[in-house]
């Protein structure tokens, strides 16, 4: 039998996180040679997910510069993946979610006349510059794809009203559920130290809509928390930017009560949403994780393409305010019933077998 090459390409963290369970399931077919591609958006952020999972990449670009701009990082990114793709000349490549490596790999792939599958299609906000270049990437990637795997109804919905084949698209439920209840189990003994008789409020913001005056309110809003409350430990692991990294150490370096640090590996970083009795986050994948761990999302941002927790009541949405914020985080450290109403452990995303189907979608889609 004649196996498929299906080249998985990955640049960033979430990115690895949400498709390590789907290239290890990839690595266990018969009918699949799986080459692994790691454009190295986020070098050192990736590098952790792969060890965590047992992946090794076949093909690094190594694209990551200090202070790159975004024209730069594309052009380089389409140059070097054309060059893999000649050479490679996989059936079918895969890549995840709204990054620049997946635009990028969706317009090669197109120049090529490779068909392209794409992970998490279908997340929409509507708004061209919330987040930015999110949302272009996804219509982008969207628009170029020959198979759409939709995390939820909601997304599906949202390709059928661009016009869509319904035949291309396929729920599949979110790949980072997969990942996530791999790790849960064998993560404790990376918990964080807590204070005994002290909540931990978990803090990750990094989001480039936010840059400048909104994260700065983010700040100012973790400060005032944790002086309101004595009772509350801040744990923010740093993102490396400058602009996030010098104004949070600015603001919150030295603050009793808050430890400023860097990336967590995955692993801790489970263990740390496991561990926190309150979460504060611009992240997508925190939406998608926390609210299976049963634990509330505070979102800072002013959209969210993730609606399905939003509906549910398992996160609020109150964007990079500072007013917004300490009103809300201080409802749920002061109301046991409104925050049990919140902490249902309810996972619009998924069940874990999201791989799983896209796996089956792709034996019956190539013919194998």
């Amino acid at each position: 039998m004649m196996k498929k090459k299906v080249l998985v390409v990955v640049g960033t963290r979430p990115e690895a996180i949400k498709m390590a369970p789907l290239i290890n399931l990839l690595k266990k077919q018969d009918w699949v040679d799986c080459r692994v591609l790691a454009t190295a958006q986020h070098r050192q952020l990736l590098d952790q997910v792969f060890e965590i999972f047992g992946i090794e990449a076949d093909i690094d670009l190594d694209v990551m510069r200090p202070n790159q701009s975004l024209p730069e990082l594309t052009s380089r990114l389409l140059t070097l993946l054309d060059v893999v793709l000649k050479d490679e000349q996989p059936d079918v490549v895969l890549a995840q979610g709204d990054t620049t490596t997946v635009m990028a790999v969706a317009m090669a792939c197109f120049y090529r006349r490779i068909k392209f599958g794409h992970v998490e299609a279908g997340l929409r906000t509507g708004d061209m510059d919330n987040p930015f270049p999110e949302e272009m990437n996804r219509i982008v990637a969207g628009r170029l794809a020959n198979w759409h795997f939709a995390p939820t109804e909601n997304s599906r919905q949202n390709l059928i009203n661009e016009g869509f084949a319904t035949e291309e698209i396929h729920v599949t439920g979110n790949t980072v559920i997969d990942a996530l209840l791999d790790v849960v189990q064998r993560c404790d003994e990376d918990a964080p130290s807590v204070g005994v008789g002290r909540r931990l409020v978990l803090v990750t913001s990094h989001r480039r809509e936010n840059f400048g005056a909104p994260f700065r309110e983010i700040c100012q809003a973790v400060r005032a928390l944790v002086e309101n409350n004595s009772d509350i430990e801040v744990l923010y692991p740093v993102h490396p930017n400058p602009n996030v990294r010098e104004v949070a150490y600015e603001l919150l370096g030295g603050v009793e009560r808050v430890t400023l640090c860097e990336p967590l590996d995955y692993l801790p970083f489970v263990a740390a949403m496991k561990s926190a009795y309150l979460i504060m986050s611009d992240s997508g994948g925190v939406q998608e994780e926390a609210p299976a761990l049963g634990k509330p999302v505070l979102v800072l941002r002013n959209e969210t393409e993730r609606p399905e927790a939003v509906k549910e009541g398992v996160v609020k949405l109150v964007g990079p305010n500072s007013d917004a914020i300490l009103l809300e985080a201080q409802r749920l450290l002061d109301d046991p019933d409104y925050y049990q109403s919140i902490a249902r452990g309810v996972s619009p995303y998924g069940d874990g077998y999201a791989s799983q189907r896209i796996v089956e979608i792709l034996r019956g889609a190539t013919k194998v």
